[in-house]
């Protein structure tokens, strides 16, 4: 019989430790394939033991599903995209085009066209911002 894991518990992990809600989500993709990826998962974690022991219960449910990990994995990654359009990516492209250049635009277009895609050349789109470039404003004020 497996341990009662819910998604309820791994949010307020995430919450308390400050774990990208994206990255989280999609790296668990590759979690689900094989438990050797729980690292990069982990390390998302300001204390990766928070991940780790949710982990443990949520591998031994997913080693009840009829699905195999692969086809887990694959379903996984069809609803949890890599890229969304994060603030500080959108604001770097608004203050370059009210210079005239509108290349960081058409590039985050392009990024967020194929968002569950992975795009190994547009892997920093992927990334939080760094704490210099945290977004306090929104252009739009919120």
């Amino acid at each position: 019989m497996h341990r009662t894991v819910t998604a309820e518990d791994l949010l307020g992990r995430m919450a308390q430790n400050e774990a990208d809600f994206t990255l989280t989500f999609r790296r668990l993709c590759d979690a689900a394939e094989d438990q050797r990826n729980d690292g990069a998962v982990a390390a998302l974690f300001a204390d990766s033991l928070s991940f780790e022991e949710w982990a443990e219960k949520w591998h031994d449910r997913l080693s009840v599903e009829p699905r195999g990990m692969n086809e887990q994995g694959a379903a996984m990654r069809a609803v949890n995209p890599l890229f969304i359009p994060r603030n500080h990516r959108v604001e770097q492209a608004i203050a370059a085009a009210l210079n005239g250049d509108f290349a960081p635009f058409e590039t985050l277009v392009t990024v967020l066209a194929r968002p569950f895609d992975d795009q190994a050349r547009f892997l920093p789109y992927s990334e939080p911002p760094r704490p210099e470039e945290v977004v306090r404003q929104t252009f739009c004020g919120t």
